[in-house]
């Protein structure tokens, strides 16, 4: 990587961070507004694939599947799926910086998988780290369960779920393109959606029977697909221009915005027993980081050895 495309994936990174607390701001007005989070879930992906088509016809990417790549794409859809709604589901009733502060776990779950399902060494440095991860969670977690109920199990729900479609995103990015992969979730994810929308219409379930959105909530659900493509567009870039390990640690600044948003438009501010677990889960996020770089560093200095001495006659 060279140095100017090093800082365009870290400009991109930080555009991320600013644009995709927008689709949680779009999402609660919506909710707030009467729309149903099932119906705020599908409008994710009726936009999103609608705006992803033009971008795929103008790189000239080819949008054919194998049954292989349809099936982890339709997981991959899955996943994300169930944690958009899981997500829309707990900033109903909570701030969106709470939320994400909980969502902020998903690393230390990633970790854990990572070495149940791939084998991926984690050392007891890194096992602490996400002991005391998971620890700032409950500071965020135990004031929104006074508030607002068992609703704040929700974020946590998203992370898990969340993690799972990371793991699927890390087992296809080697033979998809990363433009394909999100079209092909976002087309995949309305499939799956219809069905229960048409299901659930007259069903009177809140959550999911749909309603003629009226005035405003239109913006909002074009909203919640629009930055969500933007966004992860930008993410996808920025993967393209540095390296994972450059722009990791900037993902944590997009609890700044979502505190800032949160508090000019809802007027939603963290309490002190909030910040003491976003920093918390911030510092421990930041440290596993620190002990992935160095554990890649470590690896690709050895590898150099064990060539020669596999050269060795």
């Amino acid at each position: 990587m060279t140095r100017d495309t090093t800082l365009h994936g870290i400009i991109l990174m930080l555009a991320f961070c600013v644009i995709a607390p927008l689709l949680d701001v779009s999402a609660k007005l919506a909710a707030e507004n009467g729309v149903p989070v099932g119906q705020i879930t599908a409008a994710r992906f009726v936009v999103q694939t609608a705006l992803m088509i033009p971008v795929v016809l103008w790189m000239g990417l080819s949008i054919r599947l194998s049954g292989k790549a349809l099936a982890y794409t339709t997981l991959r859809a899955l996943f994300l799926l169930v944690s958009t709604f899981a997500f829309v589901s707990g900033i109903e009733v909570m701030p969106i910086a709470d939320a994400l502060a909980i969502v902020f776990v998903e690393p230390f779950i990633l970790l854990i998988l990572g070495n149940l399902i791939f084998g991926d060494h984690v050392g007891p440095r890194r096992i602490a780290a996400c002991a005391v991860g998971f620890c700032g969670a409950l500071l965020v977690i135990q004031p929104s369960l006074a508030a607002f109920g068992l609703v704040a199990l929700w974020p946590l729900a998203t992370a898990v779920l969340f993690a799972f479609y990371m793991l699927v995103t890390r087992a296809i990015s080697a033979w998809m393109h990363p433009v394909t992969m999100q079209f092909h979730t976002s087309w995949t994810g309305l499939l799956l959606c219809l069905p229960v929308m048409i299901l659930a219409e007259g069903s009177a379930i809140p959550s999911l029977d749909p309603i003629m959105p009226q005035g405003w909530n239109w913006l909002w659900l074009f909203g919640v697909g629009f930055w969500a493509a933007v966004s992860h567009m930008c993410m996808t870039y920025a993967l393209k221009f540095a390296p994972s390990a450059t722009l990791a640690p900037l993902h944590y600044s997009e609890i700044v915005t979502a505190v800032a948003l949160g508090y000019l438009i809802f007027g939603d501010f963290p309490n002190s027993m909030t910040w003491a677990g976003i920093a918390v889960i911030v510092s421990s996020g930041l440290y596993i980081i620190h002990r992935e770089r160095l554990a890649a560093r470590a690896k690709a200095q050895a590898a150099p050895a064990t060539e020669a001495l596999t050269a060795t006659p």
